[in-house]
């Protein structure tokens, strides 16, 4: 046996809202290789439906994290919970500038974080457990096409820190990842863009477009108790994105 707590996840009960594609359903799998029973969960029906086609090990339910109601009844109501994360999240390249859209992509990027967290922080108490909350490279730089995109992310970084605080009184630690350059459905525009491509990668360490797999050390670790000691961090995961 090794340093790290081999089973240290085995029939522990994950959460990953916004876990049915992407950088969510990347994450969701690695918690069920450790052995964790996992619930995913996704906006609509089709995303749902999916899932539960395509990821057979994990439960998947439809919650709109709008839905103030719905957040607190769904996540409220589970039996048991031990970690969560949260990758639940819109982009709307060139439409942010619009105050509508860009209320929209706050609700759900960083209001929805909150009803999440919040719901969750009874159950979590119980178990002493975990929040992983989805930051950005943008949470560091401005988005001149996503305003709303970038300043969700800026504040999820700050709500991040500040429920650190809060609920360590409750034994809860509090961290988020900041993902690099990863290549999924909602970075498409970016990927189909060959200056832009090239610029991104021209800077990068590890010169490669990131996988959600990338992502799913940080979050297991974050979640483990190897990170015992942290709480209110920020986790780049990046490529050396951000050391250039």
């Amino acid at each position: 046996m090794g340093y790290w707590p081999e089973g240290c996840f085995r029939g522990q009960t994950i959460l990953v809202v916004g876990g049915t594609s992407g950088i969510g359903a990347g994450i969701a799998r690695a918690f069920v290789a450790e052995g964790a029973r996992v619930t995913v969960t996704g906006a609509t029906e089709a995303e749902v439906s999916a899932a539960r086609t395509n990821m057979h090990e994990v439960t998947a339910h439809v919650l709109d994290v709008r839905d103030s109601e719905a957040v607190k009844s769904f996540v409220g109501g589970m039996e048991e919970l031990h970690h969560v994360v949260n990758c639940a999240g819109i982009i709307r390249r060139g439409l942010e500038h619009d105050p509508e859209v860009f209320d929209q992509v706050i609700d759900i990027n960083l209001s929805g974080t909150m009803r999440v967290c919040a719901a969750a922080r009874p159950l979590l108490a119980r178990t002493k457990g975990t929040i992983t909350n989805t930051a950005s490279m943008l949470t560091w730089f401005g988005g001149p096409l996503v305003p709303g995109y970038a300043a969700s992310k800026g504040g999820v970084a700050q709500l991040t820190k500040s429920l650190a605080l809060a609920y360590a009184a409750d034994g809860i630690r509090v961290n988020a990842i900041a993902p690099g350059w990863i290549a999924t459905n909602l970075t498409s525009a970016l990927q189909e863009d060959p200056a832009r491509t090239e610029a991104l990668l021209s800077r990068m360490a590890i010169k490669r477009w990131g996988r959600p797999e990338d992502l799913a050390g940080g979050v297991l670790y974050l979640a483990s108790p190897l990170a015992s000691y942290v709480t209110g961090t920020i986790l780049p995961i990046d490529g050396g994105y951000l050391s250039a």
